[in-house]
Order: C-alpha cells, then structure tokens, then sequence
C-alpha cells in the first residue's frame, strides 16, 4: 500500500512526465474495446479497457484522483498487447504511455523487501548478464537430464509451489548443456550467393532456453542467402525492464545494443521473437531524451526485422518445402503484429509447405495471455484469456500451432497441457517448424 507522500510524489512525476497531449488525442470512441482481452475477460469493465486506462492516467495528471492501488491495478492487467493501437483513429501512442505510468509508479512506491530483492536480483543482476543467464538455465538443463525432475513430479513436490509455475516447469523446452550455450558463432557464410549481409539479434532467453529456434534461425537465413554476423557483446534488449517500471535499465540495455550494432555495416538487424523485436523497434522513443543517442537510436530501429519478413523478401517461400499432412494454425505474437506490422509474412510461409492444411485461427490476433511474466504474476487473467484462445484453437482442429515468439509458444503448450491434448496437438515456432520442413523435403543444410 502506497503511503500518502508516495502517492503525491507519483501524482507530481504524473504531471511533470506524461505526454498530455497524446493522452487528449484518445477521443474516447471506444474503437479499442473489442480489441482489447481484459476488457473482455474481466465483463466489460472499464477500467480494465484502453480507454479507461488512459482516462485514469488523464485523471491522476489532473489531480481528480489519486494515483492509489485501484490505479496501480488498473494498469497492471493490462497486457501490454498493443492490440489497440492499430484500430485507434486517432493513433495513440498506448504502449508509450503505459510503460511511462508503470515506470513512475514502481520508481515512487516503496517495495517490501522481498519484492525488492526479487527485482534487484532478475531487472539488475540477471538478465543484463549474459553469462549468469547461461548459468541459471545450465542448472535447469541440468535439473532436467539428472534424474532430479522426474523425482521432484514422481514425488508430487511441485504441488507445493503455485499452479501457474507448476504447470510451466511441465512445458518448459529441453534446454541445452552449460558448454552448447557457451559455444556460440559470431559469424556464418551464406550457403551459395550472398544476396545480403544481415546482424542477428540473439537474445538472453532465446540465446540459452531456446537456442535451437536460434540456431534453426540462422540456417534459415544461411539458406536465403545472409552471410551473418552476430555480435558477442550484444545484450538483453530490455523488454522485460520496459514493461516492469524499470525504464533507466532498459535504456542501459539499449544503450549497449545500439552499440554493439552500429558499426557493423549491415543491411538489416534480424530477430526472432515477437516481443524483443517491438521493444527494439521503439529505442528511439526510449532515447528520445537523449540528444547524443536518439538519431543513433533511428538508425538501429530501421534496420530492424523479423525473420518471417527476410524470408519472404528474399522469396525462401518459393522454395519446394514439404511436411507430412497434417493440419496447422498460425498465433500471432501480437508484438510482432501490432508493433512490427507483420502478420501476412509468417502465413505466407506457412501456406507455401506441401501437404498441410492451413487453417486460419478465429482471433489470432488476440494475445495468448503470456505477456512476458504476465501468466505468472496476473496468473488468473492469464489463464482465462489462454481458455478462451484455445476455444478457438480446437475449432480448427490443428494437430500444430505455430507461433513466433517463445513467450507465445511456452503458453500455448501450457494450453495443451491443461487441455489434455499432450501427444495429440504440439506447438512450435515458425523458425523450427520451417527447418523440419527443409530437412523432411531433404534440402537442409
């Protein structure tokens, strides 16, 4: 509970720092609601809408209400999906405003010391290193090949922690050893002609809990026709930071990365997963303060793009790819789509293999509920947005659900899990799925 010089220190930081005038260009004509999942879930309520959001951080500005916990809560179920961006006639800028109430909120209120520790421990000793992320997940690949994960689910010890963490350790990938992660390229030929020379964003996560959609990334782009380069000193891009009210990180992360990128001489910044490549897009508005970064922050986010994007530009689509039949449905990362504006490229593909059966889901542009740490911090929300996707998911009856984004793909298999659908139906980012192709049609690299 925030206290009463708290609240007027954030109320202050609300007038000094918050964009007024993109919070008067929301017209309040309600374009957004349909679009938005809190909304729905939560039975049309309206604080839990964009409108309703933006209408309270206006009220807080203006001093009409106080910045108390029913406006902390406001904002944090939202799931920061952006998805009303695109359908705004007036083109507010949501993202931009809710990571900047977020910031003046957690950077004005005093945490307990637990919470203080937990968040010292992930936004400053952690995901800014990429080595002690390497460690970290080394010891969960290590808890997962010893024997120690099949004694702690045979001995039911996971029913000690709670249900939304319980059920993630059932999806979590099969990570790779301490010496793979730490064994990593920082420069591949393209396969035959160079058609463009390309940096690839390899991520915190995506570079040790997933490094095999990264390096089924990088085979890709070898086969289009990149020769790459990947820089070693590139760092978290700071969504998590963004997005948590720890904005002084991110821009330290941001920092980092335009740096380690922008002498590379390049054509494009390649990413893989939906939510890093959005904030990475955004740096110059993160930057925009800063005289000496901002025009170095334009320049690292026009070279940004997703690998689905690449692809199509360099026509891999057009290359004889094939699976076994079988049906498929695509799940936007609504990031990549309401960010990135690319959601046609990844069913281009999709359409392009032999033998399946693509089915477009109903809503797929409607977020999953993963939302970074959403599912595990706004657990109940999260769940009942990730029931009513998957409503929609059995309805088409496909056997494989892509996505193009790890967060995405975790809680989609967390969906089947409690669907019962385990060995039935899988899910799999588009970048895997794309090189299981190349390898079932016999023209891998």
């Amino acid at each position: 509970m925030t206290t009463v010089k708290e609240r007027e220190q954030i109320q202050q930081q609300f007038k000094e720092r918050m964009n007024e005038d993109e919070l008067l260009n929301c017209m309040r004509c309600g374009f957004c609601l349909p679009s938005c999942p809190t909304y729905i879930e939560s039975g049309y309520q309206e604080s839990h809408s964009p409108r309703g959001r933006i209408a309270v951080m206006k009220a807080v500005v203006d001093g009409v209400i106080e910045p108390d916990e029913d406006v902390e809560r406001s904002l944090n179920m939202c799931l920061g999906c952006r998805a009303c961006e695109p359908v705004c006639p007036s083109g507010v800028n949501y993202g931009h405003l809710l990571e900047e109430a977020r910031d003046i909120i957690n950077q004005n209120k005093k945490h307990s010391l637990p919470v203080k520790a937990i968040r010292k421990t992930v936004f400053e000793g952690l995901f800014p290193y990429q080595n002690r992320m390497r460690t970290l997940t080394g010891l969960m690949g290590f808890y997962q090949r010893s024997g120690l994960q099949s004694v702690v689910r045979s001995t039911g010890m996971m029913k000690l922690f709670p249900d939304s963490l319980s059920s993630m350790e059932k999806v979590l990938p099969e990570i790779p050893t301490l010496k793979e992660m730490k064994n990593r390229p920082s420069y591949l030929p393209a396969q035959d002609t160079v058609k463009k020379r390309v940096a690839f964003f390899a991520g915190c996560l995506m570079d040790t809990m997933f490094m095999k959609t990264n390096d089924s990334t990088m085979k890709l782009l070898q086969l289009a026709g990149c020769e790459i380069v990947i820089p070693p000193n590139q760092a978290c891009c700071g969504a998590l930071h963004g997005h948590s009210g720890e904005k002084s990180k991110a821009k330290e992360l941001a920092k980092r990365n335009i740096s380690a990128f922008e002498k590379l001489e390049v054509d494009y910044i390649i990413t893989n997963a939906g939510g890093c490549g959005a904030f990475l897009i955004d740096y110059d508005h993160l930057l925009k303060d800063e005289p000496e970064w901002v025009e170095r922050a334009k320049q690292f986010s026009t070279k940004l793009k997703d690998i689905t994007s690449i692809l199509v530009d360099l026509q891999f689509h057009k290359k004889k790819l094939s699976l076994p039949a079988q049906i498929i449905t695509y799940q936007d990362s609504c990031h990549l789509r309401n960010v990135m504006k690319t959601s046609s490229e990844p069913r281009t593909l999709l359409k392009s293999i032999d033998h399946i059966d693509y089915r477009e889901m109903k809503n797929a542009d409607q977020c999953c509920g993963s939302a970074g740490i959403y599912n595990i911090v706004e657990s109940e929300m999260s769940m009942q947005i990730l029931d009513s996707k998957m409503k929609e998911t059995k309805a088409t009856k496909a056997a494989t659900i892509v996505t193009a984004n790890p967060g995405c793909l975790l809680q989609m298999k967390l969906g089947i899990e409690r669907e019962g659908l385990t060995g039935k139906v899988r899910a799999v980012h588009i970048a895997d799925l794309l090189i299981e192709a190349e390898q079932y049609s016999g023209t891998s690299i």
